[in-house]
């Protein structure tokens, strides 16, 4: 899931954890996300809120840990996915003129890309089978 932030601040993240827990439902997300690992960023800062529902529930959405500085192999996952996108939008690029569309674009064919680790399996498919499973 890639989000298009409107500026680097803790706000904006915080916004967007809460437009996608109420777009995939507050025990969705709690499944989904149940860690969130993030670089020591400002943006990252308010983990109070972070991990807090936006229903103002006692029970955390998720849990956030916050990786080492130069270590970027704790966010492994993550590094991979940026490898991705910089295929888009090359690092330095400005976010700008960017708009929700085109991340969405970049979105959909990440998700469709087939990986090696999911048997050349795209993550889409994956995803579609623990549906099944789970129904």
């Amino acid at each position: 899931i890639i989000e298009l932030l409107a500026n680097k601040t803790q706000n904006s993240v915080i916004k967007a954890l809460d437009r996608l827990e109420r777009k995939i439902g507050v025990k969705n997300f709690r499944e989904e996300f149940k860690t969130i690992t993030t670089d020591n960023g400002s943006e990252f800062l308010d983990y109070e809120r972070i991990e807090k529902s936006y229903t103002g529930s006692k029970k955390k959405r998720t849990t956030q840990y916050f990786a080492n500085a130069y270590s970027s192999w704790q966010r492994g996952s993550n590094e991979n996915q940026n490898k991705l996108i910089r295929r888009f939008l090359k690092k330095g690029s400005s976010f700008k003129d960017l708009i929700r569309e085109e991340v969405k674009e970049i979105e959909r064919w990440m998700n469709n890309y087939p990986r090696k680790m999911f048997g050349f399996k795209s993550p889409n498919e994956v995803y579609e089978e623990k549906l099944v499973k789970l129904a």
